[in-house]
């Protein structure tokens, strides 16, 4: 099987250096841009699994270039992970809204690094398999069923693509507006409070067996789906 191939978005060489050194030891393949520009045109020739992306570039910051890769589709398949040196909690939220999948505080641990796209790689990749699974929530893609604590629950079409989105991108934040583009679609015009319609809608079907509160409203900022306490 060929080695993970991991983009390193990062205009200081020393740190671009020693990421690249500790990936390689940790086996995976490595492709390497100083500035947006770069990482775009890289994500094109080498279409890399991952994407390690500072938050201050040159060009544009690494908040834009994320929220840039989220809308295109090509990159739909791509998993982001932030550096930065920013710790505080407004940027970190800032960070995952913009697209990304995690976020890491400079200065980190070449451990801390590699356990951390591990755990991300497993987290996207999981969404390849025909059947999802958290908490007591039960999603079979290819059947396109899904079962609340053994009990079979009967969604319409907009709800089980929520569903099966937030499900595959767990305790992450999206906007209403986020989450139009990404499960009604780009070109689709509705408004953005359609979305609250849906979400009472999926968590009314899940409400007999108590997994609706897994549905998580997060006040100004969007929704998630979680199996932990909101």
């Amino acid at each position: 099987m060929a080695a993970t191939k991991i983009l390193i978005v990062e205009d200081e060489a020393a740190i671009r250096e020693m990421i690249v050194f500790h990936l390689l030891r940790a086996g995976f393949d490595t492709v390497e841009a100083e500035n947006c520009r770069s990482a775009r045109e890289l994500l094109v020739d080498e279409r890399p699994q991952l994407a390690l992306v500072d938050w201050m570039l040159p060009d544009m910051s690494g908040l834009e270039l994320t929220r840039m890769l989220r809308r295109d589709s090509n990159n739909e398949d791509l998993a982001i992970i932030m550096l930065t040196a920013r710790a505080d909690e407004y940027d970190k939220v800032s960070g995952l809204e913009s697209g990304a999948d995690d976020y890491i505080t400079k200065p980190f641990s070449p451990r801390e690094l590699i356990a951390r796209i591990q755990t991300v790689l497993r987290r996207t990749r999981s969404t390849d398999s025909a059947t999802l699974d958290a908490g007591d929530i039960s999603l079979d893609t290819a059947g396109h069923r899904v079962t609340s604590a053994g009990i079979e629950v009967h969604l319409g079409p907009t709800e089980y693509r929520l569903l099966q989105f937030l499900m595959t991108h767990p305790d992450r934040v999206y906007s209403r507006s986020q989450l139009l583009d990404r499960v009604w679609g780009a070109n689709v015009y509705v408004e953005e409070r359609t979305v609250d319609v849906h979400v009472r809608r999926l968590r009314k079907a899940l409400s007999p067996t108590g997994t609706d509160a897994y549905v998580q409203t997060v006040r100004g900022a969007g929704y998630r789906f979680s199996t932990r306490d909101s």
